[in-house]
Parts: structure tokens; sequence; C-alpha cells
């Protein structure tokens, strides 16, 4: 065998950006985001769309999951699925919870960031049963012998912080909860209290356990896992033999993966203009996957769920295979434990299964109910919209509020990324003085172009909170298409508007979207109509709205195989190439399930164990072999399926290993390449 050892060389030219070329729909999958490739792999996010706080269970042929959904009504969305990927929904546990006038937006009263969250889904004796923390009241508890509902409320007696319940071998139901400090309790048989005298810590404030729990029996032990969030966030473990304890804690069995995903534009304080802090790309931690769980398959695989804060998208959920590794149950592979690969194998299924998203995002009214993508933001006046009053449309009648952020019955979905554009078609013939209606995007600040009507006629507007700027423009026209373009990358939107549906003039200057913590969720598309007049006003008529996804897949640019190609690094003048210096051009091999082989003439890269690379002859196996991964911005990392580790450029030295745990955030580590095809 030959073997020429690899090394960095400096290519033709600098790259320091990436052109982005949309990736051809799959077959008939949907032009929305779905984490399934259609080549046997799936790629994180599962969903590019807020799900926070996910919690999974396996009963029958299907798993389940819900998540938090804070102030959105309705609440709990339970999805399933046959394989952890591919996803649909099944229904909402919970229609409406109101608690009183804050729930309704009354009174200048709101429950921003409150209501439900952090739940726990679980199933005992044929009975599927939520648990889940709301603001100012106790845990409430849901429960169900069928996921479509009907779903029951009741209150328990006692408030439990980010609980978790167990359904022991013996049937008696156990409860934790707390933060840093781990409390646990068992629970009455109706599950509206905990059992006198059963209360104890089991973990104590200081042993390293986070919040956020998620209690298991696995293997004939008992584990907890939690979110750990001061510092760098990661997801510690903790394992006992007894229920009671003694507890041994592992302070992290996922740290550090972000993707390669920058920190973005960050928000605070309580009135506009709010300090927003710019973009950081340090690789601290800040980013990290944490709060989840794990599962195990029928096929007996292990696998990690566990969201992370995505910016201002919000809070997305990812899938990890599992390595249990001296009994602990380790996010990542082997080689490479505790991080998780954005591209990797599907579980293992029966059959395949054809590729399913939760959601229809585009919605023309025509039906009798609102399609499953819509929450109301807060409770909804009843009478006050209606799908039946003009068929085909979405009517919203205006009712006194002072800003967009207090308008009643404001219809959302969440935005989905890494890019989409919301169109909404209004008709504002019915307007009457005072009202604005348009689309909106929810968040803290928040931004909207909307339709507003005053005594000398109608103008189109579109307004930023951050800068309380508006920028209008007179119009005659009633019907009216209004846009938002919507880059999560960038984390900007630039607004415009339209009389025909076909040309759109830009309205106002571009939007920063942030990420913050008044409403624990990313930005959601809205639907609104209020008067600013203080009185009830007139009525807005919604035609159609439609989400545009230049990006639905896993890669932004297909994979080129049988092409040539040269690979440049990222941000640097340096590229893959051989000893003499000279940039080198490489064949890019299908060797299946989206990993490839880099053919240079007769040779093939190639990886040893301990992850130096080198051009060997003979066909390529798994040595040579790469998984093709995109970082969330659309650089190319590859992923040696030797040493579950990425290419590596070193800075310094221009030595290629296959030693990197993952990209940075900061693009400085060489691990991120960016390939041109040769010869055109």
């Amino acid at each position: 065998m030959r073997v020429f050892v690899l090394a960095a060389a400096i290519a033709l030219s600098a790259v320091s950006s990436m052109c982005l070329a949309a990736a051809p729909a799959a077959g008939d999958s949907p032009r929305t985001w779905t984490a399934d490739n259609g080549n046997g792999t799936f790629t994180n996010p599962l969903f590019y769309d807020e799900f926070s706080d996910p919690d999974v269970i396996h009963v029958g042929d299907y798993f389940y999951m819900t998540g938090t959904t804070m102030h959105a009504m309705p609440g709990l969305p339970i999805l399933r699925s046959k394989d952890l990927v591919n996803w649909e929904f099944v229904a909402y546990a919970l229609d409406t919870l109101d608690l009183g006038p804050a729930y309704r937006l009354e009174n200048g009263q709101s429950v921003y960031g409150q209501g439900i969250w952090a739940p726990t889904f679980r199933y005992h004796d044929g009975v599927f049963y939520i648990f889940s923390n709301v603001n100012g009241q106790t845990t409430q508890v849901f429960t169900a012998t069928d996921p479509k509902g009907p779903w029951t409320r009741k209150a328990m007696k006692r408030s439990l912080h980010d609980l978790s319940v167990l359904f022991d071998d013996d049937g008696k139901a156990y409860v934790i909860w707390g933060y840093q400090g781990i409390r646990m309790a068992q629970l009455t048989p109706d599950m509206t209290d905990i059992v006198a005298g059963t209360e104890r810590e089991i973990i104590p404030a200081g042993a390293g356990m986070g919040e956020g729990v998620h209690f298991y029996k696995l293997k004939g032990k008992y584990f907890i896992t939690s979110a750990w969030y001061e510092g760098r966030m990661r997801m510690p473990a903790a394992r006992a033999d007894r229920i009671e304890g003694p507890y041994e804690v592992n302070p992290a069995i996922s740290i550090d993966e972000d993707f390669g995903l920058a920190q973005g534009y960050r928000e605070s304080g309580k009135t506009p203009p709010f300090t927003i802090s710019p973009p950081n790309p340090q690789p601290n931690g800040r980013m990290s996957l944490h709060q989840g769980g794990v599962i195990e398959t029928p096929a007996g695989e292990w696998w990690g769920f566990s969201m992370m804060d995505y910016n201002s998208v919000g809070r997305l959920t990812s899938l990890s295979p599992i390595t249990w590794k001296d009994g602990w149950p380790y996010f990542g592979l082997p080689g490479n434990l505790g991080r998780t690969p954005r591209t990797w194998v599907k579980p293992k299924t029966e059959a395949v299964q054809p590729v399913r998203v939760p959601y229809v995002r585009n919605d023309d009214f025509s039906g009798k109910q609102l399609i499953p993508v819509w929450q109301w933001n807060h409770v909804p006046v009843a009478d006050k919209w209606s799908l039946s009053e003009r068929p085909g449309y979405l009517r919203l009648h205006s009712l006194a509020a002072d800003s967009f952020w207090q308008a009643r019955n404001t219809l959302t979905q969440r935005a989905i990324g890494p890019m989409s554009t919301p169109t909404a078609v209004l008709d504002a013939s019915h307007l009457a003085v005072g009202d604005v209606a348009g689309l909106g995007l929810l968040n803290q600040p928040y931004a909207w172009i909307g339709v507003e009507r005053d005594a000398g006629g109608l103008s189109v507007v579109q307004f930023d909170q951050q800068t309380g700027a508006a920028a209008r423009v007179s119009t005659t026209a009633k019907r009216i298409w209004l846009r938002a373009d919507c880059d999560f990358m960038s984390e900007t939107a630039r607004f415009s508007y339209s009389i025909d549906g076909r040309t759109f003039t830009p309205l106002g200057a571009s939007f920063t979207m942030v990420f913050q913590l008044k409403t624990f969720q990313g930005v959601r598309y809205s639907l609104f109509a209020y008067n600013a007049a203080g009185k009830p006003g007139g009525y807005a008529d919604f035609d159609a709205f439609s989400v545009d996804q230049p990006h639905p897949h896993g890669l932004m640019r297909p994979i080129p195989y049988g092409r040539s190609i040269r690979l440049s690094g990222f941000g640097a003048t340096t590229g893959m190439g051989i000893a003499d210096g000279k940039p080198s051009d490489v064949t890019v091999v299908d060797m299946g399930l989206g990993r490839v082989a880099l053919k240079s003439g007769d040779r093939y890269v190639s990886v040893a164990t301990d992850g130096p690379v080198a051009l060997s002859d003979g066909p390529p196996g798994v040595a040579q072999s790469f998984q093709w991964i995109e970082t969330p911005t659309g650089e190319l990392v590859l992923m040696s399926l030797v040493t579950n580790r990425f290419l590596r450029i070193d800075p310094v030295s221009h030595v290629v290993t296959a030693a990197s745990p993952g990209p940075q955030s900061d693009a400085k580590d060489g691990v991120r390449f960016v390939w041109t095809a040769v010869g055109g």
C-alpha cells in the first residue's frame, strides 16, 4: 500500500462566504422542513420550528412526544412517530387555559412566558398522563385513554417545579422535582398529591444536577437526566440501584454540542428600546443541547432527545444516538461521546417510514376549523373571530388595544428556519377608523406590517417596536398582500407589500430578530387586528396565509456525487491538498447513507484509528468514508466513520487530521470547508 501524508494546501483563492443554492425537493416530500433526508439518514433539528422541553414515551406501535406551549392556546401538542424522525400531529391535550384576566390579555395584563411549561409525558395501565407546571398554580394533570382525546384536566394540591414521574415495577408512582437540589415523593393513586411521609431530598444542591429532570428505570437502575444552565450548558445525569438512592452524578452525558451555531442577538430590559447584545461567536457553551431524556426503540437501540436555544427561531429539539459506556447513556458515538452528529443514520424500524411532518403551514381558511398549526396568543374571545361569517376567510373583529403586544385574538404559528417567508392576503375593506390589521412577528421586540385606517383613508404601515419607527404609504387598494422575509441565520427580517400578489414593494428598515426570555418562545408569525382608538372597530378578512421555505432539507446544496470538487477552508486561504503544497482536486464517491469517499487520482483520503489522514490505495471502505454534514449556516464538515470525529486543517501547522469533536461556533478551528465544482 502506498501512503502519502495529507496536509492543507494553499487554495488558489480565499473563500470567506458561501453561495447557497436551494436543494431540490426529494420525491413527494413536502416543501417544509423535514429531518428525513430520504437516504436513510436524518438531519437535526427534528423540527426547524420551536419545540421546547420535549418528553417522549413509547406505547404500542408509536413514540409520542409533547412539549412546552406557554401562553399559546391550544396547548400541549401531541405528536407521534414510528421512527423518531418522522412525526405527525395527533391532538392538543389542552384547548384553553383560562385562569383569569391575564390569560385573556385583559386590563393590560398578560401571561407572556407563563402558562404551560416543562411537561412530563407518561403511560401506565392504559392511561396517558401529562403533568405540567403552570405559573401561580399547582401542577396540572391531564389524562386520556387515547392520545387523540378527550383529555381531562385536574389540579394537584402542590406545585412541583420541573417535575418528572416514574411508574415503578411495583405499580407505584414516584415524582421528582426541583432545581439542583432534587426531591422525590410517592404520588397518591389519584395523582393529585404526594403520600404523606414519603417526601425526601435524594440529590443535594451542589452535587451537579440542574433542572428539567427526566426520571427513568433503565437496565435495572434508576436514572435521572437534567439540564445545567450556568456557564456551559450541558446534560448531567444521576443513577442509583434503589429509587431513594444514593445517587451517583455524572456531570455531563451531553456537552458542547451546538452544531457550530454561534450565539445570536440577545435581548434584555423591560421596555423599548430594549438592550440588544450583538452576536457572540465565542465557543462558550451557551448554545449547547441540554434539556431532554432517553428512549429505547423496539429494535433495542437507544436514542437521546434534547433541546437547544437556536437563537430567534426558538428552542428546537434534536435526536442523538446513544452509546452506553461504563453504565452511562452518553449522547454521541464511540470516540466522540457527549457530542451529537447533526446528520446520522435513522433509527432502525421494521419498515421504512414515509416522510411526515407535524403541520401543514399554508392555509386558505376554507375549513370549518383552524388547522392544527395555529395557536392563539392567550385565550381568544370566541365570538370575535370566525371562519363562517365569510366562508373562505378568517375574520378577526377589531378589539381595543394599545399595541400589537396587547391585541386579543392574535392568531400565531411558530416561525420556521433556517429561512422562511410568510405571506398574508388581507381584505381591508371593513376596517374602521383606528383599526390596524396585518402580519406580525410576535417576539420582544416585535415588528409588523399591516394596514391602518384613519380619517383620511387606508395606509400600509411597517412598525418596529425596538426603534419606534413607522414607515407608511397611503393606498386605495383594499386587497393587499403582506410579507416578511425572515432569515434566522442572519436574524434579519425585511417587510414588503403588494397590491397584485406579484410585485412586492419593500417597506421600512430591516428588523433584527432576537432570542429572549420574556415569552420563552421564538418568533411567531401572527395575524392580528385591533383598534388603537380604544374601542371596538370593524373587522379584517384574511383570505390566505402561506410560508415559503427555500431550504426544507438537511442540505442547502445536494452532495455532488461523481463530481470533481475542490475543498477550501472556510474563511481561510488553505484547502485540502497533498504534501507537495499544490491544491488537490478530489472526486466525490457515493458510499451510501449520505457518506462519501474522496478520490484523488487512484487513491483515497483515508483515516487511521488515531486520527491521522493520508492517501491510500485500494477500494474505499470504512477508513475512507465520511458523513457529509452541513453546519446550520451551510458550510461543509466531514465526519470520519473511523473516529466519529471531523476533518480539521490545523490553522497553524496546516496538518490535516480527523480528530475534531465538531465545528466550533467561531469557525476558527479549521473544521469547516467550502466546496466548489471543478470545471463548472
